[in-house]
C-alpha cells in the first residue's frame, strides 16, 4: 500500500513536471498587432505618423501592423518617403482602406500598393493617381515636363507593384489615365489580397498567412488571439494636421508680418513681436505640407513693405494702391493649386480671402492715415509750440521787450516797427529764448 502510493506520487510529480516543461511554450505571449488610422490628406504629419506606428510595432515586438486609410490624396515626395518605409520594413504591413466609404485616391494608390497585405472594406474605391502639374501656363516647355512628372510616376508605382506581385497594368492606368475601380473589381483584378468587413476579420483572415518580407525572408502570420492595438492622432498631430490647412496657414503668415511690423515700427512692446514671430513660424511649418508658390509669398511681403513705405513717403495713394494689388495678387497665388485630382482645388477660401485682405488693406490705410496726421500736426510742445500762438506785451518792444504768452513772461523782439506796451501780438519764430513777434493784427 505504501509502494502504492508513492508509485502514484512519483507518476504525479512526473505529470506535473511535464507541465511546468510545457508550459511557457503553450502560454508564450499573445500575438500583436498594431493599428494606425489615418483620415486625410498625406503629408508629413501623416508620414510621421506613419513611421512612429512602424517605430512602436518594431519596439514591442508586434506581428502586424495595419494602416486604416482614407485618404483622397496627397503630396507626391512625402508620399515616396513613405513608400520607402513601407518597403523597408521588417514587419508585414497591411493597408486597410476603410471604413465603408473610405478611398484610397492618388498618393493612397501608391501606399497600398507598397503594402506587404492589401486590403479594403465593403463600399471603399481605389485609383486616380494621376499626377496634377502645378506650373503655370500651357506651353511646350510646360508639357514637357508634365509628360516627364507622368512617366516618372507611372515608372515608380510600376516598380513598386511588380515588387508586391500586383497587378502592374491597372497600377500604369490608374496613375496615365486616373482609373478608379471598387474594392470587388480590386480583388478581381489583383489588385488587392482580399476584402474584410473590419479590422477583426482582416487579422482573422491573415492567421496562418505566409508574407514574404522580402526575396529571401518569408514570415507567417500566426495572429490567433491576438491582441489588437489601435494608434490614433493625438491632440500634438491633430495640432499640427490642423496647421496644414492653407486657410489657416495664410492667416497665421498675414498676422505674423503685422506682429512684427508692430513690434519694429515701436520698439519694446515685446508682445506684438513674439507674437508675431510665432505665427511666422507655425506658417512656415503650415507651409511645408502644402504646394507654396513662393511669388506668392513674395507679392505679399512686398504689399506690407509697400504700405511700410506709405507712412514714411506720402505718395498720394500710389503706395497704397500697389499694395492693395499685391496683397491680393499674393494671396490668390500663394498655393499652387490641386495636388491631387480627387481632392479639392488647395488655396485659400474666398470666404476668408475677402475679408482678410479688406482687413489687413484698412488696418494700414487707418495707420498711414493716423501717421500723416501726426506729420502735419502743429507742435504743440516744445519752442516749435508755442509758434502762432497769441499774447501782448508788458514792455514796449524798440526792438526788444517782454511779452506775456499763456502766462509766461518771455523775452520778445519786434519783427518790424517797435511795439507799445499793453499791445495783442503773435509769435512767428523762436530763436533760443527770444520770441519773434509781430502785431496780432497782422495778417
Amino acid at each position: 500500500m505504501h509502494n502504492l502510493s508513492f508509485s502514484g506520487s512519483h507518476n504525479f510529480l512526473i505529470v506535473l513536471c511535464l507541465a511546468l516543461i510545457s508550459w511557457p511554450a503553450e502560454t508564450a505571449r499573445a500575438a500583436r498587432v498594431d493599428v494606425g488610422v489615418v483620415n486625410g490628406m498625406i503629408g508629413p504629419v501623416s508620414k510621421q505618423f506613419i513611421e512612429s506606428c512602424l517605430e512602436t510595432a518594431a519596439e514591442q515586438g508586434s506581428d502586424l501592423v495595419v494602416i486604416q486609410l482614407d485618404t483622397p490624396g496627397g503630396l507626391l515626395e512625402t508620399t515616396r518617403e513613405l513608400v520607402k518605409s513601407l518597403l523597408a520594413s521588417r514587419i508585414p504591413v497591411a493597408v486597410y482602406v476603410a471604413p465603408s466609404g473610405s478611398r484610397a485616391g492618388s498618393a493612397g494608390v501608391f501606399i497600398t500598393m507598397a503594402a506587404h497585405i492589401a486590403a479594403m472594406a465593403p463600399g471603399t474605391n481605389i485609383g486616380a493617381a494621376h499626377p496634377v502639374s502645378v506650373g503655370f501656363g500651357g506651353d511646350d516647355s510646360a508639357s514637357v515636363m508634365s509628360g516627364k512628372i507622368l512617366n516618372d510616376t507611372a515608372a515608380f508605382i510600376k516598380t513598386i507593384t511588380s515588387q508586391r506581385d500586383r497587378n502592374v497594368a491597372w497600377a500604369d492606368s490608374a496613375v496615365r489615365y486616373s482609373v478608379s475601380i471598387t474594392e470587388r473589381e480590386a480583388l478581381e483584378r489583383g489588385v488587392i489580397d482580399l476584402v474584410a468587413e473590419s479590422v477583426e476579420a482582416l487579422v482573422d483572415s491573415l492567421d496562418g498567412r505566409a508574407i514574404a518580407i522580402s526575396s529571401r525572408d518569408t514570415v507567417t502570420l500566426e495572429l490567433a488571439g491576438a491582441r489588437i492595438v489601435t494608434h490614433e492622432f493625438n491632440w500634438r498631430y491633430k495640432l499640427l494636421d490642423r496647421l496644414g490647412d492653407p486657410n489657416i496657414a495664410y492667416i497665421l503668415f498675414l498676422a505674423g508680418l503685422v506682429g512684427l511690423y508692430f513690434e519694429l515700427s515701436n520698439p519694446g512692446l515685446i508682445f506684438p513681436g513674439i507674437v508675431g514671430g510665432i505665427c511666422l513660424i507655425l506658417a512656415f511649418f503650415a507651409f511645408q505640407t502644402l504646394p507654396i508658390n513662393y511669388a506668392g509669398v513674395a507679392l505679399i511681403v512686398f504689399a506690407t513693405l509697400l504700405f511700410i513705405l506709405e507712412i514714411k513717403i506720402p505718395s498720394y495713394g500710389l503706395l497704397t494702391t500697389g499694395a492693395i494689388i499685391s496683397l491680393v495678387l499674393g494671396s490668390l497665388m500663394l498655393f499652387k493649386g490641386d495636388i491631387s485630382p480627387t481632392m479639392p482645388e488647395v488655396s485659400v477660401s474666398w470666404t476668408v480671402l475677402v475679408p482678410t485682405v479688406v482687413f489687413i488693406t484698412v488696418f494700414f490705410l487707418f495707420v498711414v492715415g493716423k501717421a500723416i496726421q501726426s506729420q502735419r500736426k502743429k507742435a504743440t510742445t516744445g519752442s516749435q509750440g508755442i509758434v502762432g500762438e497769441l499774447g501782448r506785451t508788458t514792455s514796449r518792444l524798440a526792438p526788444e521787450g517782454k511779452i506775456s504768452v499763456h502766462g509766461e513772461i518771455w523775452n520778445a523782439r519786434a519783427a518790424g516797427v517797435p511795439i507799445e506796451a499793453d499791445t495783442p501780438v503773435r509769435v512767428v519764430s523762436v530763436s533760443g529764448l527770444t520770441l519773434t513777434v509781430e502785431p496780432a493784427g497782422n495778417q
